[in-house]
């Protein structure tokens, strides 16, 4: 009799355990699900921030001389990018680059890898002001690309310092149309002494405020723009790196034409592709180089879904070899000339993502003077790629 109670009573309490059980998953439950991993009084800032995956995937084909070397999947470019408006006049603005090294430097005390990272203060429509880790604010519009759209960059380009620590004012117009930029900037990441060896540049001290001066224009004509730039670089006391850059830029429904033209000068050879020639004769830091550049870029639209472009570009390379032993050591001398050659075809699959699949033929080839030759053994030399690939800057928020 008493077992036969005490069963009862537990098949009369179980569906009351059962219960108690299942309140208290749901409550568990619906806990989780009610407190959000980003709190309610701050999910409004989402509103004003981006973050954009910036992404150049490709399979490409590689040959030397005309003799295949290798096939391999490369990620050319990987930026992440966190950009937003944090107060009605302030922004702010995070790049870093996934596809370089992460050693903070020596000047900046900031990873080179990071592109950007700043504040912009607006207190008008017509001013802004920023400070931090800027983009250097240089003339043409190869260098104002978004950098997963270029397949190859110019020699300016390739080899220079583009991001560097520092402030800057801009004043637009009343027109909108045109917009005038001034820059003071470090002029370099890292000392002098991990840029240049000493050794070899005997006599020449290093500046005690290495900076850089940058003045830009954008203007705008409907279907004409330009975007030019002068900019000076103090690398050492009394020696200096002077940089034009020239952009133009013509645009129609179908069809768009850019050009930039772009010339330096530098003391102390910065760009480091001239030394690498006279390192050939024991000159391991060449002065007096200079450099000339031309660029252009057309496109065509053959419909929404489909471009077809070219990319081609000069790049010359000339030496005052001053207080050598070798001939014409007066006069400023050519000792190279760098073409490059870009054909390729874009295909735009969807029409509410920015995303974009190509194929490309990269080629570049460098061609020696005799000055070159006789003096640094130098040979010509060409190589290209093949390559076909995914870009977008992936909004992910």
């Amino acid at each position: 009799m008493k077992r036969s109670c005490t069963l009862l009573w537990l098949v009369l309490l179980m569906p009351a355990a059962l219960m108690a059980q299942i309140h208290e998953r749901q409550t568990d439950d619906t806990s989780i699900l009610h407190v959000p991993l980003i709190p309610v009084s701050k999910q409004s800032l989402l509103s004003n921030v981006d973050v954009i995956a910036n992404m150049q995937m490709s399979f490409q084909n590689e040959f030397e001389e005309g003799t295949y070397q290798r096939s391999r999947f490369v990620m050319n470019q990987f930026r992440l990018e966190i950009r937003g408006k944090v107060h009605d006049k302030v922004y702010f603005r995070f790049r870093d680059r996934y596809t370089r090294g992460v050693v903070p430097q020596t000047i900046d005390n900031i990873s080179r890898s990071t592109d950007l990272a700043f504040l912009r203060f607006d207190p008008n429509d017509k001013w802004s002001i920023y400070a931090g880790k800027l983009c250097a604010d240089w003339g043409g519009y190869e260098f104002d690309a978004n950098p997963i759209e270029i397949y190859e960059y110019s020699d300016i380009i390739e080899y220079a310092d583009n991001f560097l620590v520092g402030t800057g004012v801009s004043y637009m117009l009343p027109d909108r149309e045109n917009q005038f930029t001034i820059q003071l900037l470090n002029s370099r990441t890292a000392s002098f002494t991990e840029l240049y060896d000493t050794t070899a540049i005997p006599g020449v001290q290093p500046a005690k405020f290495p900076f850089a001066g940058v003045f830009n224009w954008r203007g705008n004509f409907g279907k004409f723009s330009t975007l030019w730039s002068y900019s000076i670089f103090r690398e050492a006391d009394s020696e200096y790196m002077n940089y034009l850059a020239l952009g133009n830029q013509f645009t129609t429904k179908k069809f768009q034409i850019q050009y930039d033209f772009k010339w330096s000068r530098e003391a102390l050879d910065r760009k480091g592709i001239v030394s690498s020639i006279t390192d050939n004769a024991g000159i391991k830091h060449a002065f007096r180089a200079r450099y000339m550049s031309h660029w252009t870029r057309l496109d065509f639209h053959l419909s929404k879904k489909v471009n077809l472009f070219f990319v081609g570009m000069v790049d010359d390379a000339y030496w005052k070899p001053s207080g050598t032993n070798l001939p014409d050591n007066t006069s400023t001398v050519k000792l190279r000339t760098a073409w490059g050659y870009i054909p390729g075809v874009e295909v735009y699959p969807f029409n509410n993502l920015n995303l974009k699949v190509f194929g490309t033929f990269i080629g570049r080839k460098y061609v020696y003077t005799d000055y070159a030759k006789s003096n640094f053994g130098m040979t010509n030399t060409d190589n290209y790629r093949i390559s076909v690939g995914i870009i977008s800057p992936l909004v992910i928020l």
